[in-house]
Formats: structure tokens, sequence, C-alpha cells
């Protein structure tokens, strides 16, 4: 008997039919294709298919929620026999995005103000108006010792108090004066070629020196050696301990010697001269080691850079103008600026990294500068003529200034962030004082 199997599988009509009913009906088909006396297992079996799915899914949801219990991540296993790699390996894309403050604007250090108008003025009547005389300097026992023509006076600026040195008779008149490095005695040099010691706690003149023809307008001290240059070109130096004080003589400038500078080191001089000639002497030879002429006016401004050895800075006179830097063991020019106007002084600040100019017609201006960049700081005025004279303090912190207009201005222009330190710290060791003690 011929037996006829039709097979009539069931179609879905809809694609978004749930899966049971996708199983139920694939289970009939497959039932259908079936003979009907031979079982199929693919039929059979089908149940079976789907139940392993649905146990599949629920032990998955089991351990999702056994995971989050534990807290555990995605990526932990809790069976590890390795040690887990190091955070720093793994990224988090938080500390990516994270914002960071600019480090330099953090560490950038506030603008200080700098005053521009003085904090003292005292009267200065008589100053000479004479651009290669050096009548001004402020001691490391915090004593200003200033000439008025013939007299010289010590102003105390921890007390206030105010002292007469000494007067000179006739025409003579003050033409220097330098403190020794103590501040105990002050060396003074006159038009009628001599130069006075003075003990300035005593207030009593220790002993007068000669050898000079002309006025001595500049002295530098070196420990015991006083170094004095004269209006005829020469260089003095002069051993303080001893009778016969005069130890050599320099020949280096063909006119007037208005800037003398030792080095902070005392191994190296520096000179400058109404010649227009900058000289630098070792201090164990009598000729020049370099002599330089690019200053195109008299050179009287002079300052060594505490900070940096063998650094001498150098300014020119009304017909010159310019500032100059020398690395004094090469000899080379290292940079040079236009200041606009006369050079009379310069001081360098160690702790700013600057310096100050004074200056002459048409600003009579103190200027302040960043080096080695040169560029200005600050402009002080208050001067209607020009400063002929600068000194700073013995810590560092004020500048005076000595115009022709008759007139001692005090500027705070380098306050210090860091403690002041004591003024008995500033001065030199007692070994030196012990051979100024030998003065005769």
């Amino acid at each position: 008997m011929n037996t006829f199997v039709f097979d009539s599988p069931l179609k879905s009509t809809s694609v978004n039919q749930p899966r049971y009913l996708r199983v139920q009906n694939l289970k009939k088909k497959q039932q259908m294709a079936a003979d009907r006396f031979i079982p199929s297992n693919s039929a059979e079996m089908g149940h079976l298919n789907f139940e392993k799915d649905e146990e599949k899914m629920g032990k998955n949801e089991y351990n999702k929620n056994l995971q989050d219990s534990l807290a555990e991540s995605d990526n932990t296993r809790i069976l590890a026999y390795r040690p887990p790699a190091p955070q720093k390996a793994k990224e988090d894309l938080r500390s990516i995005y994270k914002f960071k403050p600019n480090i330099s604007i953090q560490a950038r250090k506030p603008t200080r103000n700098i005053p521009t108008t003085p904090e003292k003025v005292l009267d200065a009547p008589d100053l000479l108006d004479d651009y290669y005389l050096n009548l001004l300097d402020w001691s490391s026992e915090n004593v200003l010792a200033v000439a008025l023509n013939q007299t010289i006076y010590l102003w105390n600026a921890s007390s206030g108090t105010v002292e007469e040195l000494l007067t000179l008779g006739g025409t003579d008149y003050v033409s220097s004066v330098k403190w020794t490095g103590d501040g105990s005695y002050l060396a003074v040099g006159t038009s009628s070629a001599q130069i006075q010691l003075w003990d300035t706690e005593k207030l009593c003149k220790m002993r007068t020196m000669t050898g000079h023809s002309s006025r001595i307008p500049s002295l530098s001290w070196n420990n015991h050696i006083l170094t004095s240059g004269a209006r005829d070109g020469n260089i003095f130096h002069s051993d303080v301990r001893i009778s016969n004080h005069h130890v050599s003589t320099l020949n280096g400038h063909s006119q007037e010697v208005c800037g003398l500078q030792w080095s902070p080191d005392g191994t190296q001089l520096a000179s400058g001269g109404n010649d227009n000639i900058v000289n630098i002497w070792d201090s164990r030879s009598v000729t020049p080691k370099f002599s330089k002429s690019q200053h195109n006016a008299a050179v009287k401004a002079l300052a060594w850079c505490p900070w940096q050895n063998n650094l001498l800075a150098s300014g020119g006179g009304s017909c010159d103008q310019t500032i100059r830097f020398w690395n004094t063991q090469s000899g080379a020019c290292l940079s040079s600026i236009d200041a606009g106007s006369q050079v009379c002084g310069i001081l360098f600040s160690e702790e700013h990294r600057e310096i100050i100019t004074s200056h002459g017609y048409s600003d009579n201006q103190l200027s302040i500068w960043k080096y080695p960049s040169m560029t200005k700081v600050a402009d002080l005025y208050g001067h209607s003529s020009r400063i002929l004279h600068m000194a700073i303090s013995p810590d560092g912190q004020t500048v005076v200034s000595a115009a022709a207009d008759e007139n001692l201005k005090f500027w705070k222009c380098f306050e210090s962030s860091k403690k002041m330190n004591t003024l008995s710290s500033l001065s030199p060791s007692a070994k030196f004082e012990s051979k100024m003690k030998h003065i005769r």
C-alpha cells in the first residue's frame, strides 16, 4: 500500500514573532517532515535545545548577580594565580581629561612694587657740580659720608643723626671719599693732591699721605691697599700700614682718572678716565691686562657684578651714553646698550639680578634694568639736575642719589623678600680690623 506524505511547512509571517513561537513552528515543521512510522531525532530533540538556551541564560544572569554582589570588575578573576597588573599600567580616562593647572602660572613670582617717589629727601647745599668727582659713599655700618665742598658730613641712617667730620681750609675742597670694608675708616681725597685717613668713631685724623701732583677724584680699597687716581692720569697703590706708603704706580691713562673699582675678590682693578679708556689691571702687574677704547666719552661709571666673576659694567659720558659689559678674563665686550643720556653711575642688585644707573641731561633719572636681558624695569624721576653720585645701603635695598640740584634722595627700589641680615654679618672679619689698627 502506497503512503503519501504531504509536506506543508508552516511559514512565519511576522518578523517580530516571539522566540518560543518560532521554536514551536520549527517543531511542527520537523514533525510534519518526518515519516509517521519512523521517529525523527531532530524533531524529538528540538525542545532540548530550547531548554539548554534557557538554562544558559539563567546561568549568565546568576553569574552577573554574583559578580555584582562581590563588587568585582569584569576583568577580575576570583581564582587568580598571578598578581594583577600595576594600576599605573591601566590608564584612567579621568586622569587624561582632568584639568591640570598651568604650572608656569603658579610658579610665577609676584611683581614687586617699585616706589616711584623717594622715601626721604635731605638737603645737600654746596654739593659741587663736577662730573669727575666721587663725593658720596655708604659704609657697611650704615653711615653715609657726603662731601659738600670743603666739609664732610656723616649721616647715620640707623639713628638719623648728623656729624661733621672735617672742614678743609683755604681754597682746598674734597674731591673723593671712600669707606674701608669694615666701615671704621674713611679715606678722603682733596684738590691739593693729598689723601687723609680718618677714624670716624673717634672723629680724628690718623694720617696724611702725599705723592700725587694733582687732585684725586677717585679712591678704592683692597684690604690694606688704598688705590688712588689723579687728574694727571696716574694711579697709586698705597699700603696704609707702613710709613713709606707708596707701593707702585700704574700708568695707563693720559687724562683724569674718574672711575676706580677693585673686584670683589681683590684680584683685578678697573679704571676709567677722561681719555675714554677702560683699563683692566691684574693686582700683580703695573701694566694693563686689557685697555678698551669702545666708549666715546669719559668713563666714570664702573661696577663689578657681585654674583658673576669677571663681569664688569661701564658707562660713558654725554657723548657716548652707552652701557657696556666686559668679560675681564678674555677682554671681550659681551653686550652694550644705548642708555639715551649721560651715564654717571652704575650699581648692581644681587638679589634681584638687576642694575640701576644714574643719568644726566635730559631726564636726570635713575633707570633700573634687568640683567642680562637689559629690559628696562622702571625709571625714577625726582631730580631737576644730573645725578652725579649714587650709593647703596648695606642691606642692598635702598639707593641714595646726589644731584647737582643739591638734594639727596633715598629710593627703596630693591626691597628684599628675605629676612634682612644684621649689619654685623655684613662687616669684614676681625683680621682686616687688626690690620687697620697698624695705620701710622
